[in-house]
């Protein structure tokens, strides 16, 4: 884990300075993923712009979040922290929605795609990146992050890395072990709901039913009968792929013959 963080410090700092950037901007959210990437992101020694937005947001995760930023501040000389609360944003955007429009669903993604926009001031004022916090089962597996909210970004360090991965090597590179380990969740809603149970498995049972598929057929039948508990996840996940395919794809344009 350590030498393939260093892999992605270097990858992140290389792309940064071929493209002339000397400042990272990224929203912290207190989850475990951002924690990874904002210590990566630091690691690199060039300016971090750390972000925690607030939203209509759980005390728990505004807790959370700030505990990560002061560690990192006390830990490295080149990370600045601001806040930007966006209560009032949000409020006033929910009273200028006419009734017919409203959707809890909808406003759950319009506090990320606010946090987006945030991001992107700040990195438009200081000529920044802003760096997304995505993994590989939310990005490519399932599709359980907002279309131009949390997706919105300029580079996606841990993409390829599982949500076991992103633990472990947060666990290597020093991150709390509160942070590690509790349950995650996007932050979007005033309950208690997790990551997991919106999509119906833990994070460990869909990086299984990615590899599953991605074997071939011959490889599926050596490996036995799913369980029926397998084969429940592998419903679940094939749900999720397919109705976030549109968030997975590239923008479908027309093209002149």
């Amino acid at each position: 884990m350590k030498e393939l963080a260093n892999q992605i410090v270097a990858w992140i700092k290389n792309y940064a300075e071929t493209n002339g950037i000397k400042t990272l901007v990224m929203g912290v959210s207190g989850g475990v993923d951002s924690a990874l990437v904002s210590t990566l992101c630091a690691k690199t020694g060039l300016r971090l712009v750390v972000a925690n937005m607030p939203c209509k947001s759980k005390h728990s995760n505004n807790e959370m979040s700030d505990k990560q930023i002061q560690w990192l501040i006390h830990r490295f000389d080149n990370v600045e922290n601001t806040i930007i609360n966006l209560d009032a944003a949000f409020d006033g955007f929910k009273r200028e929605v006419p009734s017919q429009y409203n959707s809890d669903l909808s406003f759950a993604n319009t506090k990320s795609r606010l946090r987006m926009v945030a991001l992107y001031q700040i990195a438009g004022t200081v000529k920044g990146l802003v760096v997304g916090t995505g993994n590989k089962v939310e990005d490519f597996g399932v599709g359980f992050f907002t279309k131009y909210g949390d997706g919105g970004v300029d580079i996606s360090p841990i993409a390829d890395l599982t949500k076991t991965e992103v633990r472990a090597m947060a666990r290597e590179l020093g991150v709390d072990e509160s942070i590690i380990t509790q349950a995650p969740t996007d932050g979007l809603w005033d309950d208690s709901r997790t990551d997991e149970s919106q999509i119906g498995a833990t994070y460990a049972e869909l990086e299984w039913a990615m590899d599953y598929l991605a074997k071939s057929p011959a490889e599926q039948v050596a490996l036995g009968m799913p369980t029926p508990r397998q084969q429940e996840i592998l419903v679940t996940y094939n749900r999720w792929h397919k109705a976030g395919a549109h968030k997975l794809n590239p923008i479908p344009t027309f093209k002149r013959a």
